[in-house]
């Protein structure tokens, strides 16, 4: 979908939608819009509520069709709150089978005051909302009725202000990047994993990445052991396909700055192996490579936002499946940092596919280092699917991450993470045991395993997406209703940004 800047009356688009808060009466409205936005508040039909919507087939000046669109109340109106009503309004469209629409930005920046913010806001919110998988659906045969019919599709936006200026272009533009990268990320998870192998996945980032100004080298397995990565090893030696490594840069900010390190897990399909899990919803781990689709999504934005910053992004791809040498309970290997860790569970790979890329990432020195895991059903039993679980002892790091969260509206909560945590995830024929003795606390040993991977001294964070990765429009009406969200590149971009 295209979406464009104009001046307010240039447009002659079939359908115009005005934003309104709860009972406001905006004095700036024409006498025929005002006088149906008193008749739909006599009736109360429309109230200006948070997601309502009414609809005027040739209510506009100028004989088309006029929408009114609810924000709730005004004080509560924010970037986020945009980016929901976006996807609202978006619906009603396309329910009202509208070609063109033009949507009046001066009814948002009169409550939210930066005029990029709010067309930034408004045009993620379409942008994301408008995303679709259909690759893999065949065409409907058309009816010959239908034939000479035309075919209504709203395929492109305008975004109409009295007087535009350069911050709406901007917030467009830096918009459409993010929007294109997360739909990005949401299509790598939404692939079905027989045409999303470890080779597969990394052709797709290497495609994604040329001509991005980003540079991306993928390992094969022969290098990967050549590099000591003993707990990628581990897991991908049940598949017969064969893992891979993606090492991925961006210098914005000249070779000699520390770069933001990104790491992303990256599991194309997750059986369990060995320690198999339940039949029931085991195709959704497809999407436990959504972690590295994040960090692909954040390499790719960070380059084309053209960002004054230098990332690192490392994703280890594999299947963990439980094949004639699959790896197996009470196996030990030895770590890439010379660790060795004990195996009770098969099914907990995701943490010893990550702990090797932690440490070849440390041993670049970066400023700072995330990541980003389908890493526990624990942290959807605690969390469910609205805030992604935040495990970090950086009280300064969190602060920078919560603010970034609030900017892109990704929720996250800030989980606990101590001594008592790594104590449980001590081996005890070798330095470490995969899982903890106990079943408590799942995320937070999950996450005290991984801290044993970064360098000393490196501010580090671990991001538990389980719960947010995939299906969350119950809570978010901007993400698919079902599928991949994309979850978490916004507030990655962020955070290098802070950088």
């Amino acid at each position: 979908m295209e979406l464009v800047i104009k001046k307010l009356s240039s447009s002659a688009a079939q359908t115009k939608v005005l934003f309104v808060t709860k009972g406001d009466k905006p004095k700036d409205l024409s006498s025929k819009a005002k006088a149906l936005l008193d008749q739909s508040y006599n009736e109360q039909t429309f109230g200006g509520d948070k997601r309502e919507t009414i609809l005027y087939r040739g209510g506009g000046d100028d004989g088309g069709n006029l929408m009114f669109v609810g924000l709730g109340t005004a004080k509560k109106v924010d970037a986020e709150q945009i980016r929901s009503v976006a996807a609202i309004t978006l619906s009603a469209l396309k329910a009202s089978k509208t070609g063109s629409a033009a949507l009046v930005l001066d009814g948002l920046t009169k409550v939210v005051k930066d005029a990029e913010v709010v067309t930034q806001s408004l045009a993620e919110g379409l942008l994301l909302s408008a995303y679709e998988f259909t690759e893999f659906k065949s065409k409907p045969k058309e009816k010959k009725e239908d034939a000479k019919k035309e075919k209504v599709e709203l395929k492109s936006v305008e975004l109409l202000a009295r007087a535009p200026n350069s911050s709406m272009t901007k917030g467009l533009k830096v918009a459409e990047i993010l929007a294109e990268c997360q739909n990005f990320a949401r299509r790598l998870g939404d692939i079905p994993a027989n045409f999303k192998n470890p080779t597969l996945f990394a052709n797709e980032a290497v495609k994604a990445f040329k001509g991005s100004g980003a540079k991306i080298t993928v390992w094969d397995k022969a290098r990967i052991k050549k590099e000591n990565m003993g707990g990628l090893l581990a897991v991908a030696q049940g598949s017969a396909q064969e893992p891979c490594f993606l090492v991925m840069e961006y210098k914005g900010a000249g070779a000699k700055k520390d770069p933001v390190c990104f790491v992303g897990k990256g599991l194309t399909f997750d059986t369990g192996g060995i320690s198999i899990k339940p039949a029931g919803q085991m195709e959704e781990m497809k999407y436990d490579m959504c972690g590295g689709a994040a960090v692909v999504a954040t390499i790719l934005a960070c380059a084309k936002l053209k960002l004054k910053v230098n990332v690192l992004g490392l994703v280890p791809v594999t299947e963990n499946m439980p094949g004639g040498n699959a790896f197996k309970p009470g196996d030990v290997y030895y770590a890439r940092n010379g660790k060795t860790v004990e195996v009770f569970n098969t099914d907990a790979e995701g943490r010893l596919v990550l702990g090797e890329a932690l440490v070849y990432g440390s041993e670049h020195k970066p400023v700072a280092m995330f990541d980003a895991a389908t890493l526990t059903g624990a942290i959807l039993v605690a969390l469910g699917n609205t805030h992604t679980g935040v495990f970090t002892r950086d009280e300064k790091l969190m602060k920078k991450i919560q603010s970034a969260s609030d900017t892109t509206g990704e929720l996250v909560w800030h989980m606990p993470l101590n001594d008592w945590h790594v104590e449980d995830m001590r081996g005890t024929h070798a330095d470490l045991c995969n899982i903890s003795s106990g079943r408590n606390a799942g995320s937070s040993t999950a996450a005290a395993f991984l801290e044993q991977f970064v360098g000393e001294g490196i501010p580090w964070a671990h991001f538990d997406i389980a719960g947010t990765a995939w299906n969350v429009a119950s809570r978010f009406p901007y993400h698919p209703k079902k599928g991949a969200s994309g979850i978490i590149m916004r507030t990655f971009v962020e955070l290098a940004k802070s950088f």
